[in-house]
């Protein structure tokens, strides 16, 4: 029997800061260019903590420690598909700049707060959101996730 009921997208996000500059990927999801933190989609038996880590390690290039919970977001595309978004805070470790990134990823690169701010391109609302959260002191411990 065919479970027709409803399940929203979880994807995951990362903000990695480093002297005051934001860690961001410059991409094309459908040919259009824009910014992001790195984020994408949970994958199967995964948690949510190693598919932060794992999608900011394929779409910059960086190993991140996650240190702190920032939130859960909920977000409904124009296209009316629902994403739960958990957003995390990591402080970079290590950079492999020889790492091809994932298709669709222009670039990563590291931005300050005005410079994010002014991009008419961001991916959605949730990525100048997560930043004001963030900059608001809403931080989390990690303790919170039974992951």
């Amino acid at each position: 029997m065919e479970n027709n009921r409803w399940r929203p997208n979880v994807t995951v996000a990362t903000l990695v800061e480093k002297d005051n500059k934001f860690l961001m990927v410059n991409e094309a999801p459908n040919g259009h260019e824009v910014y992001n933190q790195p984020a994408g989609h949970l994958d199967e038996n995964e948690s949510v903590l190693n598919a932060a880590k794992r999608e900011t390690l394929e779409e910059t290039g960086w190993e991140v420690e996650i240190t702190n919970y920032l939130g859960l977001y909920r977000h409904i595309a124009k296209n009316g598909i629902t994403y739960l978004r958990h957003s995390f805070l990591a402080k970079p470790l290590r950079h492999h700049p020889e790492m091809e990134l994932d298709t669709g990823i222009i670039r990563a690169l590291w931005m300050s707060y005005e410079d994010i701010i002014k991009q008419e391109n961001l991916r959605g609302p949730l990525v100048k959101r997560l930043l004001d959260d963030y900059r608001a002191g809403k931080i989390y411990t990690l303790e919170m996730l039974y992951d």
